[in-house]
């Protein structure tokens, strides 16, 4: 078969998409597909391919196009498992005949199945539930699986986006074009956006509301529809942020790690109010009070405040609402009439002189009154009109000093709180740490607040109703709209100002703590990312003054050397100086690392006062000042206790101050991270999604400077992408076990180390070469006289013979000897290798010279004559792709992006708050950052603050790489005193430059 027709290339597609996201596959038919398949199998296959599941669904075949370019067929491929290229329709192709034959093989053994795991990658009872399509998915899949028992396949984005490439030629749509492009998916065949995302664990059929879940998180997050659809997709298939950003760019329009934070919380809200809708109305079905009015007003709530407002009357226990009760008198008919046909209505006939409620005509007016108020406050149409109305009137928020203060307020509090005992704001202009404030003073009972609606409003709101929603539409007696305004008036009065007011503060208060929230990730990944400072011999101080300071000396390998405690602030600093000294000398440590807390100003000075005495010499002693915030924490946990037993936990927390000097990343990870402290109101906030927040940031930095997975710590490990507490541990007893990992393709060797697992944490996995070469050496050394048979060698570094391996535990006939991939090293993911080995024979280098000059140079030559995208076309990958596995390629083998950033500031002396004056320009680094301003360490024992309206873009540096446009903790900065109060102990600073 010499070429394969149109039906062949559309089956590839469909196959690419849904390999992108196997949570789909069994959304859509898949008759017209199965037709497809069986159109264009090879002859000795057809009688055979008659028996396989076909669904019962039929659809009129299309008729297609003829196609000029025609897919060549490579000879030979059978029974041979190859690394072939993970992008290719030819390599799909062959990889469906190779598994229409494995698979008829299936159905006779287990046994035989578990031989050919290599070629299938797919299980007899996942076979019998799959589609053609997916099966052909598997087996293209199989070689990045190396063996593996899973039938889980990791998706690629290289193939999906790569056969959109493809695609140019036909015309169907330009890769070209803006990033409002439609992606081609196997769901929606035309690029448009899924909508109801099937498999959306929260979100089913019964669970289904009367909006489209991915146009309004579209309308929330202000992001475009097929972005939408895609992390939707992504998410519902367990892919984590880190390796989504890294690895998925082009399906997410290059959005960055924050952006899809702030979907993905969107999106679990969204989820979480359909789920309480759901629930909701089951319960009102039960009671037997459902109306369709009522289920259609419950499908259409978006948000809690409203899904509240409308079940509120319905809740068990309660005693009713007015309407319900004057409903319950039988007055529902009266108010209908009054607004349907008013001529008919006497209200004298309701009268009832025994029954409450009826016993004279004001009562009845009273219950019409409040039944038409609970229809006007439950009216959809009504509801809009007042919020768009609000929205372009001055609605102010109020907050004053509580009348009666509790009894257990301090009076200190009180004056923390002295700018908001008066205070009034427009809530379109107010600023996110005002709101935080006032919440907090409300909750402690020292403020009052309030939302206040002008009474234009109102009046507007009553004339609209009067002439449009709520006419009468007949002639209405002046005693019957006389009801008809009560209604109006109370209405407005008792139902839907107090909804307005709550539905203000809560979004002004989510608004808020989503931004506390998001600057407290910002400063974390800004303190984590911190430069570290490797090779130097350390001596952290953790200061004290009764109890004296505590000094641990580290090595460069963060091994503990010496631990003491001297006593500084106690009458013998000059004895103890002899003895600092000689322990600096006898370890040569030239670096000291201080703890900025109690003691610490006095501990600096005592330093300062030696170096500038030249007192350590022939040592040229530095100091800095680092966060001690977590160490006291970390220093009684477990796994403090684990990692250093036997030791003083007040020595701990010396030995954890000079680690953060020296590895960042890797000692404050030990510490749960809202105990680093370099938020805004993080007490204030909702703590889980706080905690989900910082530890997704945890893992994105972690997971993007990469661990090598022979060295690292257990701590470390369970942040990567992918894994967990368990998994790591796991992977730890697997290395004590067996020795270092070879090449990243044993971790598929760790038990509950699924496909899934491997896929996200596989590109964030470092295997160090120098490291394996001397155990490899020794190994093949030892390995050559037992190992027997002929050996080949695949592109990934995988050492395949073909003789059997005795009685061991492996269940196959086929043993695997791993040998070092230099791909390895790298950031460039497994499922991209065959496309890297591809770029490196374009560019005529080899695996030895990666990370070396001379490969940066064939690069770079090569992109000066080709071109990214063009390069990017012929391998069938993405630009994205591309690049990735060029960083990977180029950089060094020891590369740490976090070098870019800044390195702790070293000092020799100290400037006390007395010598300030307005107007010095001084240089200092910035210890953390908020809403309304910048803390900036300068040296004088107390922090300065640059208030926001200081910090513009044109002062912020533009050639560094700069993750968001704020300052984060760590950069360094120049700035010029502006203020100084020093009986209040501040200092007003104005940004200069960053440094």
């Amino acid at each position: 078969m010499s070429s394969l027709p149109r039906r062949a290339k559309v089956k590839v597609q469909t196959v690419v998409s849904k390999d992108e996201f196997s949570s789909f596959s069994e959304l859509s038919s898949a008759s017209e597909d199965d037709k497809e398949d069986s159109a264009w199998e090879p002859q000795k296959k057809v009688p055979r391919s008659r028996k396989l599941p076909v669904s019962k669904e039929s659809k009129p075949k299309r008729v297609p196009r003829v196609k000029k370019n025609t897919l060549q067929m490579s000879d030979g491929l059978a029974g041979v498992a190859v690394k072939e290229e993970l992008n290719s329709s030819v390599a799909i192709a062959d990889a469906d005949l190779e598994d229409r034959k494995n698979k008829l093989d299936t159905m006779q053994t287990l046994k035989t199945a578990k031989t050919k795991r290599k070629n299938s990658a797919q299980s007899p009872s996942a076979r019998r539930t799959k589609k053609l399509k997916v099966d052909e998915e598997t087996s293209k899949a199989s070689s990045l699986e190396s063996g593996s028992n899973s039938t889980e396949t990791p998706s690629t984005s290289a193939m999906w986006e790569g056969e959109c490439k493809k695609e140019e030629n036909e015309d169907d749509f330009p890769c070209s074009q803006s990033p409002l492009k439609k992606v081609k998916t196997e769901v929606c065949p035309q690029g448009q956006p899924v909508r109801f995302p099937a498999n959306a664990d929260n979100i089913k059929e019964e669970v289904e509301m009367n909006w489209d879940i991915v146009q309004v998180l579209s309308e929330r997050a202000s992001i475009e529809l097929w972005v939408c659809a895609n992390i939707i997709r992504l998410f519902n298939d367990d892919n984590t942020i880190p390796f989504i950003i890294r690895y998925r760019k082009e399906l997410i329009n290059n959005l960055d790690a924050d952006s899809l934070r702030e979907v993905r919380q969107t999106l679990e809200e969204l989820r979480a109010v359909a789920k309480k809708a759901h629930s909701t109305i089951q319960k009102i079905k039960k009671e037997g009070k459902m109306s369709e009015c009522l289920l259609k007003a419950l499908l259409n709530c978006k948000t809690f405040e409203e899904l509240e407002h409308v079940s509120a009357p319905y809740k068990t226990g309660s005693k009713g609402t007015k309407a319900q009760r004057a409903k319950q008198l039988g007055l529902e008919g009266a108010a209908r009439t009054l607004l349907e046909n008013p001529g008919e209505l006497n209200l004298l006939s309701y009268i009832r002189p025994n029954v409450k409620g009826l016993s004279t005509l004001q009562d009845i007016e009273t219950g019409v009154q409040h039944i038409l108020a609970d229809m006007v406050a439950k009216d959809k149409d009504t509801l809009d009109f007042i919020r768009k109305l609000c929205q372009n009137r001055y609605i102010c928020i109020q907050s004053s000093l509580a009348k009666v203060s509790s009894k257990k307020v301090n009076e200190k509090d009180v004056d923390k709180f002295q700018l908001y005992q008066n205070f009034s704001c427009n809530i379109r202009n107010i600023q996110h740490h005002q709101i935080l404030a006032i919440n907090r003073g409300e909750n402690l009972k020292i403020l009052t607040v309030k939302v206040n609606i002008s009474d234009g409003v109102k009046n507007e709101f009553c004339r609209w109703c009067i002439q449009n929603r709520w006419r009468p539409r007949g002639f209405a007696r002046p005693e019957l709209m006389k009801i008809l305004y009560n209604s109006l008036d109370d209405s407005f009065k008792r139902l839907i100002y107090p909804l307005l007011c709550r539905e203000f503060r809560a979004k002004l208060t989510s608004d808020a703590e989503k931004e506390s929230v998001m600057m407290f990730g910002r400063n974390l990944r800004q303190l984590l990312l911190t430069s570290p400072v490797p090779g130097r011999t350390l001596m952290g101080v953790d200061p004290g003054y009764k109890h004296g300071c505590k000094l641990a000396i580290i090595s460069p390998t963060s091994q503990i050397l010496h631990t003491d405690v001297v006593y500084l602030h106690c009458g013998q600093g000059f004895r103890e100086a002899e003895k600092i000294k000689r322990l600096l000398l006898n370890f040569n440590c030239s670096t000291v690392v201080i703890g900025n807390g109690t003691a610490c100003r006095e501990t600096e000075a005592y330093f300062a006062d030696l170096i500038m005495k030249n007192y350590f010499a022939p040592l040229d002693v530095v100091y800095c000042i680092v966060s001690e915030a977590g160490a006291s924490i970390y220093s009684v946990s477990p796994e403090a206790n684990k990692e250093m037993p036997g030791l003083d936990p007040n020595l701990r927390s010396a030995v954890s101050i000079a680690r953060r000097v020296q590895d960042p990343l890797a000692e404050l990870v030990k510490i749960e991270p809202k105990h680093i402290g370099v938020g805004m109101y993080q007490h204030d906030v909702s703590q889980t999604l706080l905690k989900a927040t910082l530890d997704s940031v945890v893992e994105e930095c972690v997971s993007f400077v990469g661990v090598d997975i022979n060295i690292c710590s257990e701590v470390l490990l369970r942040h990567i992408a992918g894994l967990n507490a368990n998994r790591a541990k796991s992977i730890i007893e697997w290395r004590e076990k067996n020795g270092p990992f070879i090449n990243r393709e044993q971790l598929k060797k760790v038990k509950g180390l699924g496909p899934k697992s491997f896929q996200q944490c596989a590109g964030f996995i470092r295997v160090n070469q120098d490291y394996i070469r001397t155990f490899c050496s020794s190994q093949q050394t030892e390995s050559a006289g037992e190992i027997q048979g002929v050996a080949v060698t695949s592109s990934a570094g995988v050492e395949v013979t073909t003789e059997k391996q005795g009685k061991k535990r492996s269940r196959t006939a086929v043993s695997v000897v791993l040998k070092p991939n230099p791909l390895d090293q790298t950031c460039i993911h497994p499922e991209s290798y065959d496309i890297a080995m591809r770029f490196l024979s374009f560019i005529g280098g080899t695996l030895c010279e990666i990370g070396k000059p001379e490969m940066q140079q064939k690069i770079n030559s090569f992109l000066e004559k080709e071109g990214i995208e063009k390069i990017a076309e012929r391998l069938q990958t993405t630009v994205h792709t591309l690049q990735v596995i060029i960083d990977g390629l180029s950089q060094p083998e020891s590369f740490d992006f976090r070098t870019d950033f800044d390195k702790p500031d070293f000092k020799r002396s100290i400037v006390c708050l007395e010598d300030l004056q307005v107007g010095t320009v001084l240089t200092g680094k910035v210890e953390n950052a908020t809403l309304f301003g910048i803390f900036v360490d300068i040296g004088v024992g107390r922090s300065g603050l640059i208030p926001i309206r200081n910090v513009t873009e044109a002062k912020l540096s533009k050639t560094k790489k700069r993750r968001s446009l704020g300052l984060g903790p760590g950069e360094r900065v120049e700035v010029r005193v502006l203020n100084i109060d020093i009986p209040r102990s501040r200092i007003t600073l104005d940004l200069i430059r960053v440094l």
